[in-house]
């Protein structure tokens, strides 16, 4: 199984991070519930190093 890198468990959480602050700012009960797929799973990929979306991406297009 392929762990993210330190450095891409990084841009998960930064980029989940400013995703919850656009949600803030845009008011929590206006937007879709959909939305917030997206950070849960980059705080996920952040926590535990497993990115489901690198390891299909990784199956497809072969390691480099």
């Amino acid at each position: 199984m392929t762990k993210a890198s330190k450095a891409m468990r990084f841009f998960f959480f930064n980029a989940a991070t400013l995703i919850l602050i656009g949600i803030g700012l845009t008011g929590f009960d206006k937007v879709h519930w959909f939305l917030y797929a997206v950070p849960v799973f980059f705080l996920f990929a952040a926590a535990v190093g497993i990115c489901p979306g690198l390891i299909i991406a990784q199956k497809i297009f072969g390691k480099d």
